[in-house]
């Protein structure tokens, strides 16, 4: 069999640094071919040669595909061809609507004009395609960043594809969402379209791919073709076995930190919808507490608010420390309270990608490197050299931009900067989104340092092995209230998913 895409000896090279060091990769017409790797092994570098994004010339190598050889000079020439990426980062326009975005660059006209009402349709049938029920006239900044992915998707499936190029696709999907993803995935495998597809949800790579190739440090170490394990991919991806997905813990609770009680917060932009309804949690001294949730359920919602975000409108509610009522109402109120919040978006809005590490450690307290209203710059990258010790930040020093580490790295970054508050609580909201297998376990095990440190640690994840590897008590919400709460040792995802089902059975049974 003829290879649809093969990328012979690619090497490329950034300013001291080799990403990708004579790469080999064949994927055959019609299969599922995985690339996994850690974060900063090359994937998405690799993705970004064969797609155009470094044009020919740029890197070393040959690349061939349906047995001819390709010089991309850009994402136009190989979308031409039928290669289509849909890369990590979103790449939409907020303040245009989701039919605008999905055809924009690729209008459907009618004598020099736009036919909306092809672009309409067409677009029903693209949103149909990924299960994204809404209006194609909404503006796509109104939506959650999982339903912006699943428009990125549309967006991709709107061309003529060949072959389909998904970087972290389910990064920013809920369960259902992600299922819907995979099974369109082998939908367009039986059409005969074929898809490279990088993840680090190791269980969707077993379940929908047919080969998977490993890179490790810029170089292709494997490709196993399926049946395989996630624990073959994880020797191959880390260079070791790893027993446990999760570091060895004994807690030790102590007193009682934070107490949220009859929190409510009405929609921003529609008074009249509860987004959050009379919540309360508490959260104790060396403690690692969970909320689960499905998208939509409200998680985030809470997170922010309680921390001063200014989401939506609250209508009631109160919060302690130590016992005693605090001022929330904004960030600055929040963090002198002892409270600090690790956004889900580290990239939008954790971090600013274009300073450097030292500016970001320091950014969320900058009075304590300060003297008279004076930045102290020896002593602010001493905060920063230390703590990229503290969390084993891989980089060549504090002067690195942010946007040039990894996710692992990145999100490193963002912790750093709020432990430089010394918060007694942390809410962390999907703290390992996009992150790859390794660096995972090394985010849990400064999860797991803080809460032995004596600071309430509160995870909000959309994964619920983490929440049942990580926490001693998950609280389980959804449509905006808690309908249950776990001890660890009571918790399953059978349990988590019971309680959500049946939270939503009560919940439409009283509207009606």
């Amino acid at each position: 069999m003829t290879a649809i895409m093969e990328m012979r000896g690619i090497t490329k090279t950034f300013p001291g640094v080799k990403a990708l060091d004579d790469v080999n990769l064949v994927v055959q017409p019609g299969e599922i071919h995985a690339i996994c790797g850690e974060n900063g092994a090359g994937k998405s570098t690799l993705m970004k040669v064969l797609s155009g994004v470094y044009p020919h010339g740029s890197y070393d190598g040959e690349i061939l595909f349906e047995g001819q050889p390709m010089a991309f000079r850009g994402i136009q020439d190989s979308e031409d061809k039928g290669i289509i990426i849909i890369h990590q980062e979103l790449a939409l326009v907020p303040f245009l609507s989701i039919a605008e975005n999905i055809f924009l660059g690729n209008e459907v006209a009618k004598n020099g004009h736009i036919d909306w009402p092809e672009t309409y349709k067409r677009t029903a049938d693209v949103l149909a395609k990924v299960g994204l029920r809404e209006p194609a006239n909404i503006p796509v900044g109104k939506l959650g960043v999982g339903k912006q992915q699943l428009v990125e998707i549309a967006k991709a499936l709107s061309k003529r594809v060949k072959l389909l190029i998904l970087d972290e696709p389910t990064a920013s999907l809920q369960e259902n969402d992600s299922e819907t993803l995979l099974n369109l995935m082998l939908e367009f495998k039986a059409q005969g379209i074929t898809s490279i597809i990088i993840s680090h949800k190791l269980n969707e790579i077993r379940r929908v791919a047919d080969t998977v190739t490993v890179v490790r440090d810029g170089r292709t170490v494997s490709t196993m073709s399926a049946p395989f394990s996630e624990e073959q991919i994880i020797r191959q991806m880390v260079g070791r076995d790893m027993n446990s997905r999760f570091p060895d813990r004994v807690p030790n609770i102590g007193k009682l930190l934070m107490e949220v009680d009859n929190w409510s917060i009405r929609h921003p932009e529609h008074a009249e919808r509860m987004v959050v309804r009379d919540v309360s949690f508490r959260v104790h001294a060396g403690e690692i507490v969970g909320i689960a949730g499905l998208m939509g359920a409200g998680r985030t919602e809470v997170a922010m608010s309680v921390f001063g975000q200014s989401y939506g409108i609250k209508t009631a509610g109160t919060v302690k420390m130590d016992g005693v009522e605090v001022d929330t109402s904004n960030v600055r109120r929040a963090v002198a309270a002892g409270l600090a919040y690790v956004t889900e978006d580290r990239k939008g809005l954790g971090l600013i990608l274009d300073d450097p590490i030292i500016r970001n450690t320091t950014l969320s307290a900058l009075p304590k490197v300060s003297r008279n209203g004076v930045l102290d710059t020896g002593a602010e990258r001493q905060v920063a050299e230390d703590y990229r010790k503290a969390m084993a930040i891989r980089t060549p020093g504090v002067f690195q931009k942010v946007m040039n580490l990894s996710g692992g790295n990145q999100q490193k970054v963002v912790l750093s900067k709020w432990l430089f508050t010394d918060p007694k609580v942390l809410i962390l909201d999907e703290p390992t989104r996009g992150i790859d297998v390794g660096a995972k376990f090394e985010i849990y095990t400064i999860i797991n340092d803080l809460a032995a440190q004596g600071r309430g640690v509160v995870v909000i994840s959309s994964e619920m092995p983490e929440l049942l590897g990580l926490c001693d008590r998950i609280y389980v919400m959804n449509e905006g209230a808690f309908v249950g709460e776990l001890a660890r040792e009571d918790a399953s995802q059978e349990r988590i998913m019971s309680m959500i089902v049946k939270g939503k059975e009560e919940h439409h049974g009283r509207v009606a």
